[in-house]
């Protein structure tokens, strides 16, 4: 099973980034892929202040259209987006299925400015495609360890990460390794495969720094992002062997 990480530019308008996604969902088609992450709020854009402004009729219709885009193939996305649930908004992880079925994912670990935004989630995610069971999370997450070992417990092969770490350029730079840490830990602890995306660019004057990667479950990176440029990763993993492990 080919699994894809879309490493992008996020923009404030929800039009410009629905055709981004399309157009990496396009490429991750033509390579076979199956699952494709892309970052935390990707489809809004990191807006900060400017949450409160999102029109929800529009990113619902935005899903549909990638949804539909999906129809007939075997392309899976997860795509995080602000997510409206009867009058509580969500900082979430939306997975799209080509059959036309979703499931949601709400972040439960919110940083402290997103918590006047956004109510936090606290219903774990695990899906499956072909048979195969996975686990969802999304940025801030990934530093809580008994949230990863739950998904695994409860079948999980692999667990998807959306980020979106954007900070000033000198925590953004001072917070690199303990974000590539964070995952390779989470691997190594679990025995799973984390696929992380991140996005890269700025948005208000903050800079995120990419490097999204693919970990194996041995916490070994087996493919990486730089900081700065758009990208798609991919690996080809065989999920009906048992997830190598060290002896």
């Amino acid at each position: 099973m080919k699994i894809g990480v879309a490493q992008i530019r996020l923009s404030d308008s929800i039009a410009k980034n629905r055709d981004h996604i399309l157009k990496y969902a396009g490429n991750a088609m033509s390579e076979g892929v199956e699952i494709l992450n892309f970052p935390e709020t990707a489809l809004s854009g990191y807006i900060f202040d400017a949450f409160p402004t999102v029109n929800f009729d529009e990113v619902s219709g935005a899903l549909s259209e990638i949804q539909e885009a999906l129809s007939g193939s075997s392309l899976h996305l997860i795509i995080g987006t602000p997510y409206r649930e009867a009058r509580n908004v969500f900082n979430s992880a939306v997975v799209l299925f080509p059959d036309g079925m979703r499931q949601v994912y709400h972040k439960t670990h919110l940083v402290p400015y997103e918590q006047r935004y956004f109510k936090e989630g606290g219903k774990p995610l695990v899906f499956e495609v072909n048979g195969h069971r996975f686990g969802v999370i999304v940025c801030r997450d990934q530093n809580f360890p008994l949230l990863a070992e739950a998904l695994a417990r409860d079948g999980a092969r692999g667990l998807f990460i959306l980020s979106a770490h954007y900070y000033n350029l000198d925590e953004s730079r001072l917070k690199l390794e303990k974000n590539r840490a964070l995952p390779i830990a989470r691997a190594y602890e679990n025995g799973i495969f984390v696929f992380k995306s991140n996005a890269v660019g700025t948005s208000k004057r903050m800079i995120s720094l990419g490097k999204s990667l693919i970990v194996d479950s041995r916490g070994i990176v087996v493919q990486e992002a730089g900081e700065t440029e758009e990208t798609l990763l991919v690996y080809d993993i065989d999920f009906d062997k048992k997830n190598p492990s060290w002896s």
